[in-house]
């Protein structure tokens, strides 16, 4: 099955009120080419972004989610990192934006176990401090745990170094990061690579990432700015 399209085709698939899954740690792995697309529709507001940060902002470093923060078409983000992206930060203290700070970890689990379809599960990460604030906890063998629950979304967008036409990929190195586990918890996937190759030239003991958690494929060389 080819799943390659071109990039207008895949982000037209992404409504307003989406909740889009991330991948990348800043700008390693992350789909930059379906983002700037997607900033080419500020129509397409009032998104949940789930990512580990949100990106540069402020010129000349607008880079990833960052053009999504100055057209204002995030409305609320779970993330581990603010960092210093000031459209975030603006957006923020303007109220325009609502933030859910998740520790790491936490937040990679979360997404595992939504694609897992796990319903929950306890973690000493965090207990006394913020992060506790409202949740279920539970003492385990003398120890405090918070409960947490799974994350899926409606989209994710992610990136490999090379895919075949049915989606399996391979990863640059860390480039990998939060890629594999958001492929598994949205309803619609959309694969950012660099390299295609014809279905049967990656060994099978080389893919990462296979192709059946894959809906759209976009080569990034094709995408314009």
């Amino acid at each position: 099955m080819n799943k390659v399209v071109d990039i207008k085709t895949a982000i037209d698939k992404i409504r307003s009120g989406d909740s889009i899954m991330l991948g990348g740690f800043t700008n390693f792995g992350c789909p930059l080419h379906l983002l700037y697309e997607l900033a080419k529709r500020p129509q397409v507001n009032n998104l949940t972004l789930i990512s580990e940060d949100l990106g540069y902002g402020g010129l000349p470093y607008l880079q990833g989610p960052g053009r999504l923060f100055e057209n204002e078409q995030v409305s609320k983000s779970i993330t581990s990192f603010i960092g210093a992206n000031p459209d975030a930060n603006r957006l923020i203290f303007e109220k325009k934006l609502n933030v859910e700070l998740v520790p790491q970890g936490t937040l990679t689990e979360r997404i595992r176990a939504g694609g897992a379809g796990i319903g929950g599960f306890y973690t000493p990460t965090g207990v006394g401090t913020v992060a506790e604030e409202g949740k279920e906890t539970k003492m385990i063998n003398g120890k405090k745990y918070i409960l947490e629950f799974p994350l899926r979304a409606n989209v994710a967008l992610v990136k490999a170094y090379k895919a075949d036409r049915q989606g399996n990929a391979i990863f640059k190195y860390t480039a990998a990061n939060f890629n594999t586990v958001m492929a598994t918890a949205a309803d619609l996937v959309i694969l950012e690579v660099e390299k295609l190759v014809e279905t049967g030239e990656m060994e099978p003991d080389q893919v990462q990432l296979p192709g059946i958690f894959i809906d759209n494929i976009v080569l990034a060389e094709e995408a314009i700015f």
